[in-house]
């Protein structure tokens, strides 16, 4: 029998803080397989390909990747595909090659509206509302503007709304990106009557919710704590419920990889 594992790939940071999040959100993962991080730039020596190393060293000869992202919509996820091999046409240009590999790859979805996520985002809601009722919450996520990753950034975004929607009971859950840009406008139309409660779909707090967020909404009338998914502990039953749908699926399609 193959001998599994598992890599969670990362965007990765230049700020020792944000790798310090991906890593403890990653050694509370409870699966009896080995389990790596790569991350797909600015962390020096741990690479998805330093990873993928890793693995083999550990015996792996079949590897379950699970991406680190908010969205399928990003064009990353594509890109991540494309280095390990599971998407041969990408749909984009990317600089890079195919990282080599001979053993069997397969590629999980990303975060999207999967219901684990979905109680993180109605936590963060909750935390902040008064009387839901009377108030709109406004999911804002980094989005995309090229045709096909946008409409898996909406899919996945308004999957979530619903499911804070039916938690709660607000007068009205919506998503709203920042590419395209329209947070501006959706915020200041419905603040014109309600109270509004903006909450980020990031990974981490970072450049977009300290800083691109709050610019954009200056002079509007919102509330907004700016906490993002992580460190929320169920990131880390995200990945394992990942990993055990993926291994449901390579049990009943050998060869077959997810994207």
């Amino acid at each position: 029998m193959a001998q599994r594992g598992v890599l969670v790939i990362a965007h990765g940071s230049s700020k020792p803080e944000w790798v310090q999040l991906v890593d403890e959100a990653v050694s509370r993962v409870r699966l009896d397989l080995p389990v790596e991080i790569g991350f797909l730039e600015l962390v020096p020596g741990r690479a998805i390909a330093d990873a993928i190393q890793s693995l083999r060293r550990r015996g792996v000869d079949e590897i379950i990747a699970v991406p680190l992202f908010v969205s399928s919509g990003s064009t990353h996820i594509e890109e991540i595909g494309y280095l390990l091999g599971v998407i041969s046409k990408p749909r984009l240009p990317f600089k890079e090659k195919p990282i080599p590999l001979e053993i069997p790859v397969h590629y999980t979805p990303a975060m999207d509206g999967h219901p684990l996520i979905g109680e993180i985002v109605t936590e963060r809601a909750r935390k902040l509302s008064q009387r839901p009722e009377e108030e709109v919450v406004v999911l804002v996520g980094h989005g995309s503007e090229v045709s096909g990753f946008r409409e898996k950034w909406e899919e996945g975004a308004n999957q979530l709304a619903a499911q804070v929607q039916r938690a709660l009971g607000f007068r009205q859950t919506v998503y709203a990106s920042l590419h395209p840009d329209h947070l501006h406008e959706v915020v200041r139309a419905w603040s014109a009557r309600h109270r509004v409660l903006v909450l980020p779909l990031f990974l981490s707090e970072g450049y977009f919710t300290k800083k691109v967020i709050p610019s954009k909404l200056a002079g509007l009338d919102y509330v907004y704590s700016g906490e993002t998914y992580l460190p929320h502990p169920l990131i880390s039953r995200w990945i394992e419920e990942t990993v055990r749908d993926a291994i449901g699926q390579s049990r009943r399609a050998p060869s077959a990889a997810t994207q």
